[in-house]
């Protein structure tokens, strides 16, 4: 059987999610990145693959039943049967496009595909195994573990979670986040980062989407912050803003000077940046005058690009990056040369925009330098991609007005 064959990757991140796992030399994966990138699909196709063609002699897969309005999990325990029929539930979903049931029912019936409870795991060992955490964001520590000593001899773990999800939800203690840096530094272990520029689902875009903005419409606003929304809404009164971020304190702790810099930032919703800023842009003249500073407004996206451009201090930095969510950060991938531009003297740049990005998303920053041959690469795929947009959407002239 060669499932994996029949699944194409669509996206750099899943290219590299697909070598890592067919690359025998990793005993242990660790795949983090948002719902709907692909975590799930890959890791169950290579397991099933895996035992079918008899590399490994089980393929043991550890997944959680969550109810998602109590965040309570249903063990096997209280489920019985039902446990049972969620399980297949779970893998005709993922796989059910590239696989028949029937033969996903064989493997299990013959006990080399088991969907199993972490919850009891005590005196078991799973030897010549290749064994799957699926969602292990709502894993208990514990249960990984007991996972992790119960591996036995030629066996193999992938571990997946949603770092992105958790941190956006501002969970305090988010063990998954301190697992991932564990297995950055293992040395028979390999991490992949998927970002939202990762994920095929459109559902999952629009569910991340929706997070992202909830975030920023509930975070809680400083004295100034709340009276420049008011300012705002006078001036504009038809534009749906999301928040709003002083960012004049922040510049000034670290030496930046408000020439380069806007005082504040605000968010507005897709389709309301020119009603924010007005026709002629007298909206937002006469919003600056009232605030006594620059302000810039940006709408929201799951393309940040706009967000490095609207209050890095240098004007052309945003040129030379590609942002994405990866991990619990804000992932800046820029060519090695751009590096000093981006971070300033003594790396103040860099540490004025994590503090507006803490501040506005409760997300760090973290900077990955590239090769020119890469980012040459996808800055090319990525104007195709553009290209194909354009011409689809040629005859829409109701484009939103950038500043």
């Amino acid at each position: 059987m060669k499932l994996l064959e029949n699944i194409k990757p669509q996206s750099e991140g899943q290219r590299r999610l697909l070598e890592v796992l067919r690359n025998d030399s990793y005993a242990i994966v660790g795949v983090f990145g948002p719902t709907g990138s692909g975590k799930s699909l890959f890791s169950l196709a290579y397991g099933i693959e895996s035992v079918a063609v008899g590399k490994f002699k089980r393929f043991v897969v550890v997944k959680p039943v969550i109810d998602v309005v109590t965040g309570r999990e249903l063990t096997l325990a209280e489920a019985g049967e039902e446990y049972s029929s969620l399980a297949r539930e779970y893998l005709i979903d993922v796989l059910g496009a590239f696989i028949d049931q029937a033969r996903i029912s064989e493997l299990i019936d013959s006990g080399k595909l088991i969907v199993i409870d972490g919850h009891y795991l005590k005196g078991r060992t799973f030897d010549e195994s290749l064994i799957f955490i699926d969602d292990a964001q709502h894993v208990h520590l514990e249960i990984l573990l007991e996972v992790i000593v119960r591996i036995g001899s030629r066996s193999r773990l992938i571990i997946a979670a949603d770092p992105i999800f958790q941190t956006l939800r501002g969970i305090q203690y988010d063990h998954i986040t301190t697992l991932r840096e564990i297995l950055l530094s293992e040395s028979n272990a390999q991490v992949v980062d998927l970002g939202v520029e990762d994920i095929v689902r459109e559902g999952a875009k629009t569910g991340v989407r929706f997070l992202l903005e909830y975030i920023l419409r509930s975070r809680k606003l400083q004295e100034v912050e709340a009276k420049a929304i008011q300012v705002m809404k006078l001036h504009s009164p038809d534009a749906d803003i999301v928040t709003v971020v002083e960012i004049e304190d922040i510049a000034k702790k670290h030496g930046i000077s408000l020439d380069h810099v806007p005082k504040y930032l605000v968010v507005v919703k897709p389709g309301h940046l020119g009603r924010l800023v007005g026709k002629g842009g007298e909206r937002i003249s006469a919003i600056e005058k009232e605030l006594g500073g620059r302000v810039r407004g940006i709408e929201l996206d799951l393309d940040l690009t706009s967000y490095i451009r609207s209050i890095h201090p240098v004007s052309w930095i945003w040129k030379r990056t590609r942002i994405d969510l990866v991990g619990p950060y804000l992932a800046i991938k820029i060519e090695s040369d751009n590096l000093g531009p981006l971070v300033g003297q003594k790396g103040s740049y860099i540490r004025f925009l994590e503090e507006v990005t803490m501040k506005l998303m409760g997300l760090g920053v973290r900077i990955i330098p590239t090769s020119e041959g890469e980012e040459v690469e996808k800055s090319r795929r990525k104007s195709r991609k553009s290209s194909r947009g354009r011409d689809r959407a040629r005859s829409d002239s109701s484009g939103g007005q950038q500043i």
